[in-house]
């Protein structure tokens, strides 16, 4: 039994990004808002090491509203052709500024122009009134790099715990739950 969880997170997404169909990447991320109430949507992993597990996004978005609200987060992986889950929950930290540069820099450059063009969760009268936007921000930055707007970033979930999910037969699911302590990772089982 590997008693690193950061190293069996790694084994486990090598195996999901072999089976899943798409997007093995994708994990539903859990926020809460100032009042504790809670919201949940789907956000690629770009980064995972000791520190943490890493997403970009909008600070200005919903979810970059919350966690500065509320420096919590949940995130939940789901790889169902494995038959497999993985839990975190923890507190956020911001990206360092050079580590959000070094990223925005690898996006595809309309992915880059998106993110100058998008007032994201914020209400849209119609589809035309972005695809405007989106030319105009094409146009500003014709012949030129796009730099990363400044409202943009990343996020780290810094895990306190994370739980391994197996489905098993006649749902007696194995569990195994690892939590951070002052001296590292203490393991444990729970029940199904």
């Amino acid at each position: 039994m590997a008693t690193d969880p950061h190293a069996l997170f790694d084994e486990w997404l090598i195996e999901a990004r072999a089976s899943e169909p798409n997007d093995p990447d994708a994990m539903a991320l859990g926020t809460a808002d100032d009042e504790g109430r809670p919201s949940v949507r789907m956000v690629l992993l770009k980064g995972h090491d000791d520190r943490g597990f890493v997403f970009y996004t909008n600070l200005n978005s919903r979810k970059g509203q919350e966690l500065a609200a509320n420096p919590n987060a949940s995130l939940l992986f789901h790889w169902k052709s494995l038959r497999r889950q993985v839990r975190v929950e923890g507190p956020v930290e911001r990206v360092s500024d050079t580590e959000a540069d070094a990223y925005f820099a690898t996006r595809a450059r309309d992915s880059q122009l998106g993110a100058w063009a998008s007032d994201q969760s914020r209400p849209l009268d119609s589809r035309a009134t972005f695809e405007k936007r989106f030319q105009q921000i094409r146009s500003r930055f014709e012949d030129a790099d796009v730099p990363r707007p400044p409202h943009w970033s990343g996020f780290r979930v810094v895990p306190r715990q994370i739980e391994f999910w197996n489905d098993r037969a006649h749902r007696l699911h194995e569990r195994r739950l690892f939590v951070r302590d002052g001296s590292g990772w203490s393991e444990g089982l729970l029940y199904p």
